[in-house]
């Protein structure tokens, strides 16, 4: 990482742990933010080839709120889990046991993909007294205005795995289509804030195992969206939406909300699908009222 933080302040104020933990047979590495002896634990999911600094910006206004972020398998520091296919059930299977060693009973957060992730992982018996999701995939990512451009993406990911490896891996981590991806996603008119984002995406967006647990993981992120296990699940869930998301229409979400028992919906203007770096500091107001959680003095 290049570029200052804009949030760097705020988060060199929250205490911050790395851990390892053995799940499924293979290692996660999860990090601890906020006080150990917070009344409310969250563990929280990045999304598609992000890790677990993607979300820092979020959890930098939630200082009262005790977070553990792992990397999932085959990103960031998590290497991938032995010997299986890094498809829907098994991250589903991952978090579920991952919850169950090192945070029972958590709040479960999830964004981006990881809010297909993480909703399936409630809908299959995960208990959680609520669930969280943020950019939620809430419509197929083959179909609505950016189809097309899932469906080049499916071609670019098909022909980085037929490559020889050192040619589809170069490819898959090609700076200039990460820039292109990045560009795209960005709403915001901030120059400075541009530039961060840009420096996310350059320093971690590549930091996957290998190109076959990239392609695992983003055949499931295109073929699974949350409507699938709304309907399964009970408890409190909040979603939190962008007006201006490209990869789900903020009119998909409005439909998915109500496919939950018990949900509600918080809107953000202005921004597309990167809340967590664009606008952190309304999803976690969105987050701290739906949890019921003060804003302790000093903070």
């Amino acid at each position: 990482m290049t570029v200052p933080s804009p949030y760097a302040d705020r988060l060199n104020r929250l205490p911050v742990q790395r851990l390892e933990a053995t799940v499924r047979g293979g290692t996660t590495a999860y990090w601890v933010y906020g006080p150990a002896d917070a009344e409310t634990t969250v563990i929280a999911v990045h999304g598609f080839r992000g890790e677990h600094h993607g979300l820092e910006p979020v959890l930098a206004y939630l200082p009262e709120i005790r977070v553990i972020a792992p990397d999932l398998p085959g990103f960031g520091e998590t290497g991938p889990i032995p010997g299986r296919t890094h498809d829907l059930d098994e991250y589903a299977a991952w978090l579920t046991e991952f919850a169950a060693q090192v945070a029972p009973g958590a709040i479960i957060l999830g964004h981006s993909f990881g809010s297909i992730v993480t909703s399936a992982a409630v809908a299959g018996g995960l208990e959680t007294p609520r669930l969280i999701l943020l950019n939620p995939i809430g419509a197929p990512a083959l179909e609505g205005p950016k189809g097309l451009m899932t469906r080049l993406a499916v071609l670019y990911y098909d022909l980085g795995a037929w490559l020889p490896a050192r040619l589809g891996t170069a490819l898959l981590r090609n700076r200039l289509i990460v820039r292109v991806m990045s560009i795209s996603m960005a709403k915001t008119k901030d120059a400075a804030l541009r530039r961060f984002i840009h420096d996310q995406h350059d320093t971690y967006f590549s930091r996957f195992a290998d190109r076959d647990v990239l392609r695992d993981a983003f055949v499931a992120s295109v073929s699974h969206d949350v409507r699938a296990f709304a309907p399964a699940i009970s408890v409190p869930t909040l979603l939190v939406a962008a007006q201006q998301d490209d990869i789900t229409p903020i009119e998909a979400e409005r439909t998915l909300v109500t496919l939950f028992d018990d949900a509600s919906l918080v809107e953000i203007a202005d921004v597309g699908h990167l809340i967590h770096y664009e606008t952190p500091a309304e999803a976690a107001g969105a987050i701290r009222r739906f949890l019921k959680v003060p804003v302790e003095r000093g903070r």
